[in-house]
């Protein structure tokens, strides 16, 4: 190869080689495992989870309320007569059911 040749090469063989590598990165910064589009992934999941734990932390409160109310301490005699008619399907004398 004449050395002409090669040195009119040189800075070509250097482009090309950076645009390579710049399109990789590139590529690797948008849809990479660390990339924006999986950080969006994760941004929009930790949203859901947070939404769901919100929704189980409420969850969590009401059945706190209910078994304090059903406790030894403290004895809510409505909430308890609504748990024996839902649960045991228990009905008082008087009632009478309509299906």
């Amino acid at each position: 190869m004449n050395k002409s040749t090669g040195h009119h090469l040189t800075p070509l063989v250097v482009l090309a080689a950076a645009v390579t590598f710049g399109g990789y990165f590139s590529f690797a910064a948008i849809q990479g495992d660390y990339g924006l589009f999986r950080r969006a992934e994760i941004i929009d999941d930790a949203q859901k989870l947070q939404v769901e734990r919100d929704a189980l932390n409420a969850e969590v409160v009401r059945l706190e309320n209910l078994t304090k109310r059903l406790s030894d301490d403290y004895l809510d005699l409505d909430l308890l007569d609504a748990q024996a008619r839902d649960v045991l399907g228990l009905m008082r004398a008087d009632e009478i059911i309509i299906r």
